[in-house]
């Protein structure tokens, strides 16, 4: 069920868009290493939408240990890739 869950937030922020000032969390393809992230990864980012397009919201600050675990959870993705 929490999959399931996950898919119609997805899909309902993406067609309905955010609120102007808002974002979400969605996972989304990795490109141009927003964060720090390797590139062609699926990964968790914080985006806005509109019209039927994400864009990741950069220049949020990360404290250091959510900095950690993001890099673990990144390097478990590129180890099972």
């Amino acid at each position: 069920m929490s999959a399931a869950n996950a898919t119609k937030d997805h899909i309902r922020s993406w067609f309905f868009g955010t609120a102007p000032g808002e974002w979400v969390s969605m996972g989304v393809y990795t490109e141009g290493s927003p964060y720090g992230i390797t590139d062609d990864l699926i990964f968790s980012f914080p985006v806005k939408c509109n019209n039927f397009e994400w864009e990741i919201v950069k220049g949020l600050n990360i404290n250091d240990f959510s900095k950690e675990k993001i890099n673990k959870t990144m390097q478990e993705l590129i180890e099972e890739r």
